[in-house]
C-alpha cells in the first residue's frame, strides 16, 4: 500500500480511479454527499469541478492510497478558512473502497493527513460523519471527540430518509 499526495495534475491523470472509488462508495450506501442515481460521469465531474480547483489554488490537499494502480482510498484536508481560523482545517471525504475496508487504509490516510496538518501549523481538525454510521467509532479510535449531533442533516444516498451528522474535532499536539 502506497500513500501519496496529489496535486491537480495528479488528480487529472487518475480521475477515472477516483471516480470509480467515489462511485463504489455511493453505491455501497456511504453518505458522502451524493444520492442515487449516481453515474461515473457524475463522479468525474465532482473531482474535476469541485476538488481540482482547490488543489490548484493550494486551499485543499488530497491524499490517495493505492494498491498498485488501484485507488483504494482517499482523504482531503481543506485549508480554505477565514483569517481568524488559520490554525485549523477541515477533514473531508475519507473514503476507502468497500472491498478494501478494515485493512488499515483509512488509519494510514488519517495519520498522514494529521502529519501534513501539523507541518502546516494547523492544530485543530474538524469533520462530520453520518450518525450511527460505521465511521464514528473509527474516528474515536484516532482521538476525535464529539461536539454534537445535527439531526436530519442530509438525505441518505439511497432513499428520501434524512440522517443526522456527528460533528467531531481533534486537537493536534505540535511535533
Amino acid at each position: 500500500m502506497q500513500i501519496e499526495e496529489l496535486d491537480a495534475d495528479g488528480l487529472a491523470r487518475d480521475i477515472d480511479g477516483f471516480a470509480k472509488l467515489l462511485h463504489a462508495c455511493v453505491h455501497h450506501g456511504d453518505n458522502v454527499g451524493f444520492i442515487l442515481p449516481f453515474s461515473l460521469d457524475d463522479a468525474r465531474a465532482f473531482w474535476r469541478d469541485k476538488i481540482a480547483p482547490g488543489l490548484a489554488s493550494g486551499t485543499r490537499r488530497l491524499l490517495v492510497a493505492r494498491e498498485g494502480e488501484h485507488v483504494a482510498g482517499t482523504v482531503q484536508l481543506n485549508f480554505d478558512t477565514m483569517p481568524n481560523q488559520r490554525h485549523r482545517s477541515d477533514v473531508s471525504k475519507l473514503m476507502v473502497h468497500p472491498e478494501e475496508r478494515r485493512s488499515g487504509i483509512g488509519r494510514r490516510l488519517m495519520v498522514e493527513l494529521e502529519r501534513i496538518a501539523r507541518d502546516e501549523r494547523r492544530m485543530l481538525l474538524t469533520l462530520d460523519t453520518r450518525e450511527r454510521g460505521g465511521a464514528e467509532p473509527f474516528y474515536h479510535s484516532l482521538g476525535y471527540q464529539v461536539v454534537g449531533v445535527i439531526p436530519r442533516y442530509a438525505r441518505a444516498p439511497d432513499s428520501d430518509r434524512l440522517v443526522g451528522t456527528v460533528v467531531m474535532f481533534k486537537e493536534l499536539l505540535a511535533n
